[in-house]
């Protein structure tokens, strides 16, 4: 059955609706750095700090979507444009269920992080640079991925043997070699409150 004979779904519960329950707003917060840079890391303890405060979130993370979703795609530029197309259609189901939705995906390619950017409203994603310098992701290199890029043994590794486009225009740049994961967790949270996602006053260190 080809895609014209598809004909979209609507629902009787509008994303206002859905807002005005949750009293606060749904968003994509789109995380992009080397591997190693800490995505991951500040992903999951904004989770934890926006849950804390009643806020519906959920984190999408890469390794996690290519061991199910995207399990047979490859890291050519083809399977990571891909990938990444995957990823972006699974976070704007999540944003039109009225969640904020993190979501932590190297996605080296501006062309691909501005093709996801465009499936919400402008003003409910924001791309946040987890910056770190090529040389401290190897120092670091928590699952030896750099030391077998650098070996051969991994192929179209991200820094390595396969580019990374540093974000034109993001939202918040993060560097992870100065900045704690706490004070990255505030930028992130203040950011929300000041774009007007949740309501609560600006969420400030540990609780």
């Amino acid at each position: 059955m080809s895609a014209n004979n598809l004909t979209p779904q609507s629902s009787k519960i509008s994303l206002a609706d859905i807002e005005t329950r949750n009293k606060h707003k749904g968003a994509i917060i789109w995380f992009t750095g080397l591997s190693g840079s800490g995505k991951s890391t500040i992903a999951t303890e904004t989770e934890l700090k926006l849950f804390e405060k009643g806020i519906n979130v959920y984190v999408l993370d890469g390794d996690n979507l290519r061991m199910g979703l995207n399990k047979g795609l490859t890291f050519s530029d083809d399977d990571r444009k891909e990938n990444i197309r995957r990823a972006a259609e699974v976070a704007k189901l999540f944003y039109q269920a009225g969640f904020v939705v993190i979501c932590g995906f190297i996605s080296p390619f501006n062309a691909d992080r501005e093709e996801a950017k465009a499936l919400v409203p402008a003003d409910r994603f924001f791309e946040v640079f987890i910056k770190c310098s090529i040389e401290e992701c190897i120092k670091r290199d928590p699952k030896n991925l750099y030391k077998k890029a650098i070996g051969n043994r991994i192929p179209n590794f991200t820094g390595i043997s396969s580019p990374y486009e540093v974000p034109v225009n993001p939202e918040l740049i993060i560097n992870t070699e100065t900045t704690p994961v706490i004070d990255a967790v505030k930028l992130i949270t203040d950011m929300l409150y000041l774009k007007g996602i949740i309501n609560d006053t600006p969420i400030t260190g540990k609780t």
